[in-house]
């Protein structure tokens, strides 16, 4: 859950409304093998790796990233995940100032399995729309198999300097 104090004073308790999840969530469709997640999960790479090994296709990423964050990392994490998968990336964002006050980034982004952005929805509401080729996530794979050579890691080694 997104639990911190940012400075300015600006403070998020996510806890305190929600449960998070303790299962990853694929559902496979006419359309895909879908993978499911939201805006926080985004910041956990072995997440979508474990998603990508059980079959995703396609990574759902609803969000409601600060403007803050948002600006530094949403484009580059949301590239980052498809990349590492071989996934498309659909992720919805919330955009504007809430009624709290608030500032959500937005830009809503779909990205093909090799790191393209395909549709930007920008700062405005809005919808985007692209086409889905999934014999596209096959082809990536194939190019960069990384989900077949992942393995385990040992326990990391500390050594005092």
């Amino acid at each position: 859950m997104f639990d911190v104090d940012l400075p300015g004073g600006e403070s998020y308790r996510e806890s305190a409304l929600y449960d998070a999840g303790s299962t990853p969530v694929l559902v496979k469709t006419g359309v895909g093998a879908l993978g499911l997640s939201i805006c926080y999960d985004l910041r956990f790479g072995p997440l979508y790796a474990a998603l990508a090994q059980a079959g995703a296709e396609i990574l759902f990423v609803p969000a409601a990233f600060t403007a803050v964050t948002g600006a530094a990392h949403w484009h580059v994490l949301l590239r980052a995940r498809a990349i590492e998968t071989g996934c498309y990336v659909v992720a919805a964002a919330q955009t504007g100032t809430h009624e709290d006050g608030r500032t959500t980034y937005g830009h809503s982004l779909i990205v093909d399995p090799w790191g393209r952005v395909l549709a930007d929805a920008g700062a405005e509401p809005g919808t985007i729309l692209a086409t889905l080729d999934l014999d596209a996530v096959q082809e990536t794979r194939s190019r960069i198999p990384t989900l077949d050579h992942a393995r385990a890691l040992p326990p990391v080694l500390t050594v005092q300097g």
